[in-house]
């Protein structure tokens, strides 16, 4: 969240005992962060950028045709201390003007380009010593057909940046966490610096609030009757009719405010409810009064699928969870909370203006917004919850600003429907105070501190204290809610260190499970993989179809509204990351979990998941670079298993992945990672991944009985086979038919030769496998290995049709 410095020291107290704090910006940075509103960042705001600095007024003394150009003019320009020779290419410079002269050496800031240093250079053989500049030149704006002319009094050699209105401002940028709607705005910052500043000086600062000025209305011309259907949905609703308004540009200073956080001035009516919305935290909308039919709103929800059309012009189908405004007709005028519709929205010929200011459920309106892909202003301050008890306050300032600004008159009663919640009453016991701060706190510290922040003390005795909490912060309802709003501005960096720790040993009874875990990380690290870590909490974009994902309640953003029920899409997120930044060769491997609902439960997967893009094997004198493919995946998943001491069966699907099964249990896939996906994650290299049921696996593992098995004294005999067989069969069913054979005496399998061709025969290939037979008790004879070797080749013949090459 963006705070301006000059728009928050308006409402900062101006006694000298504060002005060591507040003047200074870096005191105020320290302050935020103290109080639990972190600084991430501190920038410097101008109105115009580069503040105009280095340029100077020059005076045009001739100006004649270039030589050597039809479209430029060559001029000598008057810099109050020489003369200089300078080429410009504006069609309306001429003799006699005051111009903005850019010398040599003076970084300029165009409107839209990057900045840049003017040299002294040479333009069609003519020397030109700086630059006569345009609007958008120097950043005053975007015009650029000429240069700017000045007024003719302005003295030559003086600084430009002393003709305009520079503002000059500091921007906090704070990372607001969840909790803390009441500082989503600077009446809500400077509420907190005002307690900090009494707490920690004992001097009271009391906020320069704009509320409670005076209001009068001036006429009865309008009446406009508000009904709320459901007051779960809306505990409050205040408007007011304001009349006679003229539409036009906001001055100079609202401007500059607006600018100051990035957003852009559009009219003096929609201006004042950003002002607001900023200045107050509470999100105002205004209507065109004259649209509103029957005179009369009415809060309320419409059935599923009703059409409505936003301000930008898109049609949207309303749920039947969408809080909506509606006139006397049942039209509906806006989406409550999240954005207006284009009929009833302020123009530039509207002249009556309705000012609503009102107070939605945080649920619903969070729904809302990302159901239609709306993350508006006002909707993050809904979302997060606004203050119930000042939202008349609120109005009165707006329409105050509104009449003055707007040269209209308040033409109407407030009106102010407000089912009023219950208060939350807390009680704080000293001690416990103590027991969750670690600090002892005076009881007046106390007091003072919950009074600055808004809380009304019902009681207070030797022992605990009883309040009030403030509707600025709807979510503190417990005692240690209460506890850390003061160690908040007692200074969560004040926060005592003990002496000494006193700690119990404990058990963990799941070591053998994190020793599981730490085996096979080591193992893969070993082998060249790093280990990531991506966030679980992911957008519904990242879903299937048949998915039915866990949602998050309080979503902080429109890319976070899940949990994740898939591995993959926050894996390739790391791997584009990393292609981008010129990583070419990947292999990543995560442990994490996956989450699912149904039947009013959730439920947790946990994975151990490798990604793998690139070469596994770099360039080198020993031989070429080798990249990653299915089969370096499966070779990996075979190690994991003779890690975890196991034995799987392999497929392979329709989509050309490798299934891995145990028992015809699925423990894990690996497959190539579909184009569709890699070119949403905007990568153009192969990547593969290999998904492992580490719950499966690791039960497996964890079930088996080691035992010691001495080396055998006895040699161990290969055999080799080729044969040919239909494309479609896979290693895995090969192996498979030879292991069901029966040879007991077999120890393992490979496969070292593979070869296609049309020679062969239509859809066939060879391969050649080399098996290993070994006896425990004796030395086996060539009799007995030719034994199973027949027998093998029995069963690949029938089984798979294998046409047996040779074998020896």
């Amino acid at each position: 969240m963006k705070i301006s410095y000059n728009w928050l020291k308006e409402y900062l107290p101006k006694e000298e005992v504060f002005a060591h704090y507040v003047n200074s910006v870096e005191k105020l940075s320290a302050i935020l962060t103290s109080v639990g509103l972190e600084v991430e960042a501190l920038e410097v705001y101008e109105s115009v950028p580069g503040g105009l600095e280095g340029l100077i007024v020059g005076e045009v003394l001739t100006c004649i045709k270039h030589p050597n150009a039809d479209r430029l003019r060559l001029t000598t320009v008057n810099t109050g201390k020489e003369i200089l020779q300078v080429v410009c290419g504006a069609p309306n410079v001429a003799a006699g003007q005051k111009v903005i002269l850019a010398q040599p050496g003076v970084k300029i800031f165009p409107f839209k380009d990057e900045p840049f240093t003017i040299k002294k250079s040479k333009i069609r053989g003519e020397e030109s010593n700086g630059m006569i500049c345009s609007e958008d030149e120097v950043g005053l704006g975007p015009a650029h057909e000429g240069i700017v002319v000045l007024d003719a009094n302005a003295v030559p050699g003086t600084p430009v940046q002393q003709l305009f209105n520079i503002q000059k401002d500091h921007i906090f940028e704070i990372g607001l966490t969840p909790n803390r709607m009441d500082d989503q705005s600077h009446l809500g910052v400077a509420k907190d610096i005002c307690a900090w500043l009494s707490h920690h000086t004992g001097h009271k600062a009391n906020i320069n609030s704009p509320l409670g000025a005076p209001f009068s209305i001036q006429g009865h011309s309008f009446k406009i009757d508000v009904e709320i259907k459901n007051p779960q949905l809306c505990s409050r609703y205040a408007g007011v009719v304001v009349s006679g308004v003229t539409i036009t540009d906001s001055p100079e200073w609202l401007q500059n405010r607006l600018k100051s956080l990035g957003m852009k001035p559009i009219n003096n009516v929609v201006d004042i409810t950003n002002f607001i919305l900023h200045t107050t935290g509470q999100p105002l909308h205004a209507f065109d009064a004259d649209k509103i039919g029957k005179n009369r709103i009415i809060v309320e929800t419409l059935k599923e699928g009703t059409p409505f059309t936003t301000l930008d012009e898109k049609q949207r189908k309303l749920s039947a969870e969408d809080i909506l405004i509606c006139d006397g007709n049942n039209t509906p005028m806006c989406i409550a909370g999240v954005f207006g519709g284009i009929e009833t929205g302020v123009t530039a010929s509207s002249k009556n203006i309705f000012i609503e200011s009102a107070v939605f459920n945080p649920v619903n309106i969070r729904k809302t917004m990302i159901r239609h892909d709306l993350r508006t202003d006002a909707a993050s301050r809904f979302e997060k919850g606004v203050d119930v008890g000042k939202s008349v306050e609120v109005l009165k300032y707006a329409a105050n600003l509104i009449s003055d600004l707007g040269k209209g008159k308040i033409a109407s009663e407030i009106v102010d429907v407000f089912h009023k919640p219950e208060d939350r009453v807390i009680d704080l016991s000293f001690g416990y105070l103590k027991k969750l701060s670690g600090k002892e706190f005076r009881a007046e510290s106390v007091v003072g501190i919950l009074s600055s922040l808004g809380f009304v003390i019902k009681n207070k005795n030797e022992k605990s204290i009883t309040v009030v909490a403030p509707a600025s912060n709807p979510d503190i309802s417990l005692p240690a809610d209460v506890v850390e709003e003061i160690l908040r501005i007692d200074g969560l960096d004040n926060i005592e260190i003990p002496k000494g720790v006193t700690m119990v040993p404990g058990s963990n009874d799941r070591s053998v499970e994190f020793n599981f875990y730490e085996k096979l990380a080591s193992w893969l690290t070993g082998n060249g993989f790093r280990e990531i870590f991506t966030n679980s909490i992911t957008s519904d974009r990242n879903t299937e179809p048949d998915d039915v994902p866990v949602r998050i309640m309080n979503s902080l953003s429109e890319d976070l509204t899940i949990l994740r029920t898939h591995m993959l899409p926050e894996g390739l997120e790391s791997i584009a990351y990393n292609l981008n930044r010129q990583n070419k060769d990947l292999l990543f491997f995560e442990f994490g979990k996956t989450y699912s609902a149904a039947d009013d439960k959730y439920y947790e997967k946990n994975h151990l998941s490798l990604y793998c893009t690139g070469d596994y094997q770099k360039k080198s004198w020993r031989g070429a670079e080798k990249a990653v493919d299915i089969y370096f995946m499966k070779g990996i998943a075979q190690s994991i298993f003779a890690l975890a001491g196991i034995n799987c069966e392999t497929k392979t699907d329709a989509n050309g992945s490798i299934v891995f099964l145990f028992e015809k249990e699925e423990i894990g896939k690996a497959f190539e990672v579909s184009k569709n996906k890699l070119e949403i994650s905007g990568i153009r290299q192969p990547v593969f991944s290999l998904d492992l049921n580490i719950d499966l696996l690791k039960e497996v593992a964890l079930s088996q009985i080691v035992k010691y098995k001495p080396v055998s004294k006895f040699p161990s005999v290969t055999r080799d086979i080729a044969m040919i067989i239909d494309k479609e069969i896979s290693f895995g069913e090969i192996e498979k038919t030879i292991h069901d054979s029966g040879l007991k005496k077999l120890t393992g399998i490979r496969m070292f030769d593979l070869y296609e061709s049309d020679k062969l025969g239509a859809n066939k290939k060879s391969i050649a496998l080399s098996l290993s037979f070994a006896d425990e008790q004796k030395t086996l004879t060539d009799e007995e290995t030719d034994t199973m070797m027949q027998k093998a080749i029995r069963a690949l013949s029938k089984q798979v049709n294998a046409e047996i090459r040779t074998h020896a």
